[in-house]
């Protein structure tokens, strides 16, 4: 009885943990920091994460583009693949999904995005940054020049541009003049974006020990001229030197925060080991996703009100248990859900859906052979144990499967860039390995303590638990 009562206790303490997580209210900000895996920024934990189908957005197919006869080098589009994962995460896109597509893809998804040109921008430059000498020549941002690192980037652009071929034909190109490449971005250790106490953005960058005396003997000699910042040919900023630099700086200018974070992302996360070509970009509406989410919602009450009918009408007592420990369930998943986090996606849902309704025939198998103890003559209290006992090998045995189904749909997404296989696949394993938990456990908790005062008026009244 003792360990029954502790088992309670604890179930109690999680439901209320769970429900008061999974509750759309704002949460202390002790707790969103501490279920930021990995020291990142604090997380919302008002909603649920949803993916692109639910909450629209725009998916980006990035492909390598290497010289005709070039071989890709062994991992080159893993690091890339990390690389681009770092740069859409330093932008700050919510919920964003950047997977590894065959061997020469990626694709990355930005739920939330509907004007995605500057971060396809941030996302598909290979990354050569450099900080160049101007030779007496005005700069502006967005201009795009020949340097000595990359010669012919404004040659190239302006042919695009003669050629209608030209991805971005807002670029200016001044081609003709090759501009010495003083330092490259390896001399940077971090770059971040942040507001000054009058609300206007600058970045703070930290140089590497290396670099830090690279750059205080060319600042320290050119006070007062500019220092342009270029990726792959194009200046992103033409910040003036004020004063010698080491250590760390600040670049300031009339930066929106956009543009702020894009520039830190570029210079913290730059150099990519592969190039790549943006070979489609798609905008998708959130609109058929809530509709979707509206119908799975309602189909998923009608459903759980249908099994609740069936298992008091089929079960009683032992099946009006087994629905708390079904709602319970659900507020467990769900909990989880937000704390991990797990991003839903449409076929996630149905992965959790699905996992409901194994919850429920696992509670079946073990009320139909608490039945079959009871026909033979066991007492209520020794028929209940038997049942559950005797019901846990095909439990086990049958949830086994799915889970290792699940690893290899997990596999299959993972390798070949099937983020829908992904989330079912994500949803389905936690949801099995829950079940099994509150089917046995919780239900067999709620069961003892019952019994504990209540077993001979339950044998009197056999009909309360449907036999």
């Amino acid at each position: 009885m003792r360990n029954t009562t502790i088992s309670l206790i604890i179930i109690i303490l999680i439901s209320i943990a769970s429900i008061y997580i999974v509750a759309p209210i704002d949460h202390p900000a002790w707790l969103e920091n501490m279920v930021s895996w990995g020291g990142g920024d604090a997380r919302d934990l008002r909603d649920m994460k949803l993916g692109l189908d639910l909450q629209g957005g725009t998916q980006v197919l990035l492909e390598s583009d290497l010289p005709e006869g070039a071989e890709l080098d062994d991992g080159a589009m893993s690091t890339a693949k990390t690389i681009v994962e770092n740069r859409v995460n330093g932008l700050g896109v919510s919920e964003a999904i950047v997977q590894q597509q065959g061997e020469t893809r990626i694709i990355v998804e930005l739920p939330g995005v509907d004007n995605p040109d500057q971060a396809v921008q941030t996302i598909r430059a290979t990354g050569q940054l450099e900080f160049v000498d101007t030779q007496g020549v005005p700069f502006r941002s967005n201009m795009v020049i020949n340097t000595t690192n990359r010669p012919t980037a404004a040659d190239e652009l302006q042919q695009a541009q003669l050629t209608g071929t030209a991805l971005d034909l807002n670029l200016e190109p001044l081609p003709g003049q090759i501009f010495e490449t003083v330092m490259t971005g390896d001399i940077l250790a971090n770059a971040v974006a942040q507001p000054n106490e009058i609300g206007q953005y600058l970045i703070n960058f930290v140089l590497t020990s290396e670099g830090s005396d690279q750059f205080y003997n060319y600042t320290s000699s050119n006070i007062g001229r500019p220092l342009p910042i270029v990726l792959d040919g194009r200046v992103l900023s033409a910040p003036t030197i004020q004063a010698a630099i080491q250590d760390n700086g600040v670049i300031t200018g009339d930066f929106t925060q956009a543009e702020a974070e894009s520039l830190a992302v570029q210079m913290r996360y730059g150099a990519l080991p592969v190039p790549l070509k943006v070979v489609d970009v798609r905008t998708i509406g959130a609109s058929l996703g809530q509709e979707s989410v509206s119908r799975s919602l309602s189909a998923g009450v009608i459903g759980f009100i249908g099994v609740l009918v069936f298992m008091l009408l089929i079960y009683r007592l032992p099946g009006a248990l087994s629905t708390v420990a079904l709602a319970l369930y659900v507020v467990f998943n769900l909990a989880i859900f937000k704390l991990i986090p797990v991003t839903l996606t449409l076929a996630g849902i149905a992965g959790f859906v699905l996992s409901i309704g194994m919850a429920v025939d696992a509670n079946i198998l073990i009320f139909e052979r608490m039945k079959e103890e009871l026909r033979v003559g066991r007492s209520l209290r020794i028929a209940v144990e038997a049942g559950f006992s005797r019901a846990w090998p095909a439990i086990r045995d049958g949830n086994l499967s799915t889970l290792i189904s699940c690893m290899v749909l997990y596999i299959f997404g993972n390798n070949f860039g099937a983020s829908i296989v992904k989330g079912f696949a994500i949803t389905l394993f936690l949801g099995v390995v829950l079940s099994m938990i509150t089917a046995v456990l919780v239900t067999r908790t709620f069961m003892r303590v019952l019994l504990s005062n209540q077993s001979r008026n339950l044998a009197d009244s056999r009909g309360l638990i449907g036999y």
